[in-house]
């Protein structure tokens, strides 16, 4: 193999390991028997969500996981492997892959904060609601004793004005 062949893969090797490193989570699939159209589609919803998502050789990313510290991920790098990259939102690649509307794709595993996670993991972390779904779900229990107290005084202002 040439010297520059082995320069571009060990460059490659440095540009995932900054991946793995700096992702909040990963999410790793077969994506084998999506039709064009399909991974078009999907590469549409990732990138609106500020997923990156990379097709690249299971000895490269092997390498790269390796050398970002996280053990175990190399094991579900066999067969075609896409990986999704999410710096931000730990949830949306999960929740983006594991409903997206195709029986080809397929989740073999990933990393949620820094911790290398099995297929389960990553299902479980699909089902979450959404960070704004919590957060209206918070902000709803927060208010529950407020407007419960205010329909109590309401009902006792209206009972005083009905017997006066």
């Amino acid at each position: 193999m040439s010297e520059t062949i082995i320069a571009k893969k060990a460059e490659l090797v440095d540009v995932y390991t900054a991946k793995f490193e700096a992702a909040a989570s990963i999410v790793v699939v077969d994506y084998r028997g999506l039709t064009v159209e399909q991974d078009t589609n999907l590469r549409k919803q990732l990138r609106d969500a500020g997923v990156d998502y990379v097709v690249a050789k299971n000895s490269i990313l092997g390498r790269a996981a390796t050398k970002a510290g996280l053990e175990g991920l190399d094991e579900v790098f066999t067969g075609p492997t896409a990986i999704a990259f999410s710096n931000e939102d730990v949830v949306a690649p999960a929740k983006i892959l594991e409903g997206f509307d195709a029986e080809a794709l397929e989740i073999k595993g990933g990393v949620i904060e820094g911790k290398v996670s099995s297929t389960e993991d990553i299902i479980a972390l699909a089902k979450l609601p959404s960070r704004d779904g919590l957060l209206s779900m918070l902000l709803s229990t927060l208010q529950a004793p407020i407007r419960q107290t205010a329909v109590a005084i309401k009902a006792v202002a209206e009972k005083q004005e009905a017997a006066a």
